[in-house]
């Protein structure tokens, strides 16, 4: 059976109820999202001498729901003109409508009564073959769905969406007893193409897979670290970024999450997980017990492990709890000295290694994490899953860990991890010893381009389902590789598409990124047919190599600097005018210098999270690579009346002065950067093969190598709009003389310098303007400070 989801209802309208609305408004369902009528007026309400029988105040629970989540940051939705495909109601006055859904999602109150009681309703007012979901985070399935229609058991199964629904790709799928496997089969397949999701099938276990093991791992975290006499700012270190999970660390992200909620996960999983000898030998935390018992729920009541506090003189204080003492004292930043150390040991390998090797404290809880870990998911095997890769999987997906327990362990090595395991008085599986004696040193392996999984019930090495959808270059990169160099890499995709990889820091684009933009150009118009410029990193790209432009500007080395810049220019516009289709895909940060490539390609194939703009403006710098131009030819080109024609050019002047950045990439198509005839997807995993689908149609149509544009620009005129403007922006104190100084020459370059009126140049006198003002603005001191600044911080300083 082809569905089709034009309709979704969702019940209930909190923190997820609304996020899961947003989420689908962001892909173009239209939604109706429903909570209680209200029982007392508000003040506002009384003054404006409404009653409870008025249907403002009766849908206000889900509307004031809605317009939270709206004004939230980050932002659940791409566009906030997209929330107009959401309509508000309520459970008493709109039940009813469920009949025109296609997908009715419940996301109530977490308790089995109610939502017993919830889908009574539903039950008789759903029409046969509605798909019903639940996104409970622990009520059994099959006791939700008992009693009701056989029609409605067929269609119905958890859907777990994590929060924050639009961020978090984890979407665990758990099927009732009698779930049909269609129905199964959809979620799995929607999920993915649709939502942009991970789906991960889930047994009807406690707690599923992400949170069963995400809160032990938690847990046993904060309870090492209290073991082992460490401070939590400590903990949080060694738990972060460097095991490639969230910079928050594990105190921290308990406090972003609530605490209430962690210890109500981990007191529901000791209840009705009693066969789970690891989950009952977590000990109770005085701590936790101190928190909950004073409602210091971390984020959400401004206090948890950590608060902060403005004193009197306007100072911002920073506190943290003293786990043993339970008192608050000053932050410490901490500084771990195996942390230090394995940031310099290079690889992740090599930085797993440092950590366990250390001998401190530091090295003891990250043996014991790891020990307890390795062998609390090993054991888990098959209770809430068959195979073990969807636990890596619904970590990765649902905590934001970019390496799941088993990919971990991989680096650490199996029989080392078996070691480790047994050396801290745990056990492993049964299962994981007979891999390791079968003489396999790893759970996965690369196999013809494709990732395989040790299947413990055929005891094979099999691939992993699903990845015929997709290009993954870490599968690919030793096989197809046809060049490289330190910053950048070309894989041979198929089909006569190859696609150029950065590798440098942070994607930053410096001479290395650069030669491997033309050679990846000429390899392409020899013995291919087009180009994909995509990677599958954290993001895109950060922009130019700030620390290479200081150097030269400090030693006042500005023929190097202009030839440098120049080739920046050169290679955006052979991006431009090569003689094969050129398709670029941004996706996370892609700014300054990413955001020119972006500008300058055939098409673009944007992941929905893609935070792309022109930045220069932060460093003191106006875009140097092609962006002021290419905004300067696009303001042209939308000039559709002379009463209107600087309405265009000032817009987009105003995104690169203020080094605007959009949120998605449905705002940067509002910015101007991403154009109609680009595509947007939302599954990130998804980009590379998209990308390449379009080179290859772009190709097979017949593409013709572009001819160079020549761009009407206003002179003058217009300039005199520009300088008015930023002199009151100073004079209201709004810019500093150096920000006006950037903004004013910024606006000489997009109106074409000293001409006297309207006139029509090339592409490349606008980029000789551009690289001179660029070269003029690195001899400024400030600018320099501006450099150095985001270049220790990583932040913006305003002069």
């Amino acid at each position: 059976m082809r569905r089709h989801v034009k309709h979704v209802t969702v019940l209930g309208s909190g923190v997820m109820g609304s996020g899961i609305a947003c989420h689908f408004a962001n892909i173009g369902v239209q939604v109706l999202m429903l909570d209680m009528v209200p029982r007392e007026l508000t003040p506002q309400e009384q003054a404006k001498g409404l009653t409870l029988d008025d249907k403002v105040v009766r849908n206000r629970t889900a509307q004031s729901h809605l317009d939270f989540a709206l004004k939230s940051n980050p932002s659940p939705i791409y566009d906030k003109a997209f929330a107009s495909r959401i309509t508000v109601g309520n459970f008493d006055d709109d039940l009813e409508k469920i009949k025109n859904s296609d997908w009715v999602i419940e996301v109530i109150i977490e308790r089995l009564d109610i939502k017993q009681a919830m889908f009574e309703k539903v039950d008789a007012l759903r029409k046969p073959g509605t798909l019903i979901t639940s996104n409970t985070s622990g009520i059994p399935i099959h006791l939700m769905s008992e009693g009701r229609s056989e029609d409605f058991q067929k269609h119905f199964c958890g859907t777990h969406f994590f929060n924050p629904p639009r961020y978090l790709k984890l979407f665990e799928v758990i099927p009732g007893p009698k779930t049909d496997q269609e129905v199964v089969d959809f979620f799995k397949h929607y999920a993915s193409l649709f939502l942009g999701k991970t789906p991960v099938l889930c047994k009807d276990t406690p707690g599923f897979i992400g949170n069963r093991i995400g809160v032990y791992s938690m847990a046993k975290i904060m309870e090492l670290t209290q073991e082992l006499g460490l401070t939590i700012e400590e903990a949080d270190t060694l738990t972060g970024s460097i095991l490639g999970r969230p910079k928050t660390g594990t105190f921290k992200l308990g406090d972003l999450v609530g605490l209430d909620t962690a210890y109500n996960v981990t007191k529901g999983l000791q209840q009705n997980t009693t066969g789970d000898q690891m989950i009952q030998d977590l000990k109770d935390s005085k701590f936790l017990d101190f928190l909950i018992e004073n409602k210091f729920l971390g984020d959400k009541t401004k206090k948890g492990f950590y608060y902060k506090e403005v004193d009197k003189e306007g100072n911002t204080n920073r506190f943290a709890l003293n786990l043993d003492t339970l008192e608050y004292r000053p932050l410490e930043r901490a500084k771990v000295n195996a942390v230090e150390a394995a940031k310099q040991a290079g690889s992740t390998k090599n930085k797993l290694a440092t950590l366990l090797k250390d001998s401190g404290k530091a090295g003891d809880l990250i043996r014991k994490h790891f020990a307890s870990l390795f062998a609390y998911v090993s054991q888990r095997v098959p209770e809430i899953t068959d195979v073990f890769y969807p636990i890596d999987d619904a970590i990765r997906t649902g905590y934001a860990w970019k390496y799941g327990p088993f990919e971990t362990w991989d680096y650490v090595g199996l029989q080392k991890g078996i070691d480790l395991v047994e050396s801290e008085g745990f056990q492993v599986a049964d299962w994981v010893k007979e891999l390791a004696s079968s003489g396999a040193d790893s759970f996965y392996k690369l196999e013809d381009g494709k990732k395989l999984f040790y299947n413990q019930n055929s005891k094979q090495f099999e691939p992993i389902p699903g990845q015929d959808a997709f290009i993954i270059l870490d599968n690919i990169r030793k096989t197809n590789e046809i060049w490289s160099n330190k910053e950048a890499s070309i894989q041979d995709l198929g089909d006569g598409i190859i696609n150029l990889e950065f590798r440098s820091k942070m994607n930053s684009l410096g001479g290395g990124v650069l030669q491997g933009i033309n050679k990846a150009i000429e390899l392409a118009e020899k013995d291919h047919k087009g180009l994909v410029i995509g990677n599958q990193a954290d993001n895109f790209s950060v922009g130019a190599n700030l620390a290479m432009i200081m150097m030269m500007a400090a030693e006042q080395d500005w023929w190097e600097l202009n030839m440098a810049i120049k080739m920046f220019q050169d290679t955006m516009m052979r991006v431009r005018y090569s003689s094969i289709p050129v398709v670029v895909a941004p996706h996370g940060m892609s700014l300054g210098g990413g955001c020119e490539m972006t500008m300058h390609a055939d098409k673009v194939v944007a992941a929905a999270e893609t935070y792309i703009g022109l930045v220069e403006v932060g460093v003191g710098l106006i875009p140097g690579g092609g962006g002021s131009k290419e905004f300067a030819l696009r303001s042209a080109k939308n000039m559709l009346a002379d009463d209107v024609k600087t309405n265009h050019l000032r817009d987009n002047f105003m995104n690169i002065a203020m080094a605007k950045v959009a949120t998605s990439a449905y705002e940067a198509k509002n910015m101007g950067i991403i154009r109609d005839q680009d595509i947007i997807v939302v599954d990130k995993d998804r980009q590379i093969a998209e990308a390449k689908k379009h080179a290859i149609i772009m190709a097979d149509a017949g593409y013709t190598q572009p001819i160079p544009q020549k761009v009407k620009v206003l002179g003058r005129e217009a300039q005199g709009m520009f300088y008015v403007g930023t002199d009151q922006l100073v004079a209201g104190r709004y810019a500093s003389d150096h920000d006006r100084l950037i903004a004013n020459k910024l606006g000489y370059v997009m109106t074409g310098g000293n001409l006297s009126e309207a006139t029509e140049v090339s592409e490349q006198y606008l980029l000789d303007l551009e690289r001179e003002v660029f070269l003029s603005l690195c001899g400024e001191r400030k600018t320099l400070e501006r450099i150095q600044h985001m270049l220790k911080t990583g932040k913006p300083l305003r002069n």
